[in-house]
């Protein structure tokens, strides 16, 4: 299902980056984020809403430029 937020996504599992183009062209890294919450993150329906209440609150993140 097509994210609101989302546009895109992608994962680096030897650094454990987490790449999220959200629909505005703006991109985030957030940082240690294991596989398993990445394979999760890639089965839920709301991606959106599991970024917000899963992945912001307990990884670090910054803004690639």
């Amino acid at each position: 299902m097509p994210s609101s937020v989302i546009n895109k996504y992608l994962y680096f599992p030897e650094t454990e980056i987490l790449r999220i183009i959200y629909q505005s062209g703006t991109v985030y890294d957030y940082l240690q984020v294991p596989a398993e919450i990445f394979e999760r993150f890639k089965t839920v329906q709301s991606k959106g809403r599991f970024l917000n209440y899963v992945i912001k609150p307990k990884f670090k993140y910054k803004k690639v430029e």
